[in-house]
């Protein structure tokens, strides 16, 4: 069994080759050039001071690439888990201030621990629970969310803090009269300038391009005394190293979302590690990677930062810039660090409308149609589990849609296991195979005999579904049974609920004269049933066509 790996001497680096170098520095210059505003106006979203944004995307960042496993995924700040810390820390603090730095820095401990904890125990599987209709449904709603949150940014008027899109709206629409028409201006031009630059120049660093065009804009028409909000101070000089405070009293309100960013960030992430991982044929360790996100995590707490995890958009620009292994993620932590040390004065007239619109058009492809479609063409119960999550996302809120899209598809799952598919069977003509009589007509079932099959392993919650549906079955048909032939080629399992259920219904059976027959029994079905001595009860053949042949009696048949 492979551990996690603990030591920071990654096997890339002990193997670096020389070619790579080029490549990745030129790769790690590009997504820094791209991530000093993003992460700030990401931070922003949160609810913290910009300069927060590049805490989180420094040294974390270098932790992440000794730890990880992916060697293109950049670690940093992303606008879902930006948008959960403003859920979460917002109920307690006021956006930008000490208090709430200081609690979204405890909410990174807590997620960077859970996240390192589950890398060394193993349980990246955890995040299967997570079905994709419900992240798909909780991403586009979040996306809007997230979008309609930036208007105040955007039209430079003060609106309510609120994660409902209708509330949001109202506000906005009830204070059009006091729009900044500069910020608007600013606003419109850095969306315009942000979605031609992605058409016309995808690998052009747009965000500071439009960052840097609008900064100069505002400082030479001396924009911010007309009104137009700006960045303001930024400190420079890299974070000092403290220790996070665990106040008792507000560990029960960040935990839930601790949970919530620990397993959405580390699915985010996972997701986009194994588009790339599959691309250039590399091995992606899904436990390590929770570890290294886990002590990227605890790094950005003890480091000034909030949650991080990995970005698609980030990610897709390492890899096309030449991303090689993940020294190109420690050129873009060193970057962002003297960026820190020496840029920070530039930052001064940095429209919020400006990262704002960053914001607006990094989340619009969040926004999944094709994706709920598919879905309904598909699957229409998982259109149904999204749907259902991504409106209780809108009107309940954020944390509240995750828990009510992950119990909707937990119970869904347990209500499938508890009345699974099944089918009456019936013979080809001119074979001997068996099939299900709804999708093929043709096929003819034997008179005296019901052949079932059971798609299912047979466990304590399905038992009852079972033998009510074969009574029905007898109900309906058109002759006394002489046989019932179950076949079990889909049963994997039989737990001791089920052997008593068998018990049960081979007696009933037999005291009516009616065979009970187990055809293409696996071997540990066929084990349970031994052990349970039903042996004497059950007959068992290899397939369904030798026991409707075969009426005799056969104690040991074997598949």
């Amino acid at each position: 069994m492979r551990l996690v790996r603990l030591h920071p001497l990654a096997p890339w680096l002990r193997n670096y080759k020389r070619g790579d170098l080029g490549s990745d520095v030129s790769a790690g210059l590009t997504v820094a050039v791209m991530l000093v505003p993003q992460a700030m106006a990401y931070a922003l979203l949160a609810g913290l001071p910009p300069v927060i944004g590049l805490y989180a995307s420094a040294i974390p960042l270098f932790i992440y690439s000794l730890f990880g496993s992916s060697r293109q995924l950049a670690v940093g700040p992303v606008a879902m888990v930006s948008l959960l810390v403003a859920a979460s820390v917002g109920q307690i603090a006021t956006p930008g201030s000490p208090e709430a730095v200081a609690l979204a820095i405890t909410l990174a401990a807590l997620v960077g621990f859970m996240q390192a904890g589950m890398g060394v125990l193993k349980l990246g599987f955890v995040v299967n629970f997570l079905a994709h209709p419900v992240v798909s449904g909780f991403t586009s709603a979040a996306a809007l969310i997230i979008g309609f949150s930036q208007l105040k940014h955007l039209l430079g008027v003060p609106l309510a803090r609120n994660h409902h899109v209708h509330a949001i709206l109202l506000d906005a629409l009830g204070r059009l009269g006091e729009v900044q028409p500069q910020t608007i201006v600013i606003s419109l031009g850095s969306i315009g300038a942000l979605v031609a630059l992605k058409k016309w120049a995808p690998r052009a660093p747009r965000a500071l391009a439009v960052v840097g065009i609008a900064t100069g804009a505002v400082a030479l028409m001396g924009l911010d005394a007309a009104g137009v909000a700006i960045v303001g101070a930024v400190p420079g000089g890299l974070p000092k190293p403290s220790m996070p405070t665990f106040d008792p009293e507000t560990l029960g309100v960040l935990l839930p979302t601790a949970v919530t960013i620990a397993l959405v960030g580390f699915m985010e992430s996972i997701s986009v590690a194994k588009v790339f991982a599959a691309r250039h044929r590399a091995r992606l360790d899904p436990d390590q990677e929770l570890f290294g996100l886990g002590l990227a995590n605890i790094t950005a707490a003890f480091f000034g930062g909030y949650p991080v995890t990995g970005g698609f958009s980030r990610s897709a620009v390492n890899d096309q810039a030449g991303a090689r292994t993940p020294l190109a993620g420690m050129v873009t932590a060193a970057m962002v660090g003297l960026s820190l040390l020496f840029l920070t004065p530039l930052f001064h007239y940095m429209p919020k409308a400006s990262l704002s619109a960053i914001i607006v058009v990094a989340v619009a492809g969040l926004i999944d149609l094709e994706e709920a479609k598919h879905l309904w063409q598909v699957k229409r119960s998982d259109f149904g589990l999204l749907v259902l999550t991504f409106g209780a996302t809108l009107s309940l809120g954020i944390e509240q849609g995750i828990v009510v899209g992950v119990g909707a598809s937990l119970l869904w799952f347990v209500a499938r296991r508890t009345r699974p598919h099944f089918a009456v069977l019936g013979r080809l003509p001119g074979t001997e195979v068996y099939r299900n009589v709804l999708n093929h007509p043709e096929a003819e079932t034997t008179p005296g005999v019901l052949a079932v099959r059971f798609d299912a392993a047979y466990y304590f919650g399905n038992v009852t579904f079972l033998q009510d549906t074969l009574e029905r079955l007898e109900a309906e048909a058109t002759e006394p049974l002489q046989a019932v032939v179950l076949d079990a080629t889909s049963i994997n399992d039989l737990d001791s609920s089920a052997a008593h259920a068998l018990h049960d219904l081979a007696e009933a059976y037999q005291e009516r004269g009616i065979r009970l027959v187990l055809a293409g029994a696996k071997g540990p079905v066929r084990e349970v049933v031994k052990r349970a001595h039903l042996d004497a009860l059950i007959e068992q053949r290899l397939t369904v066509a030798e026991a409707v042949r075969d009426p005799a009696p056969a104690s040991s048949a074997t598949a």
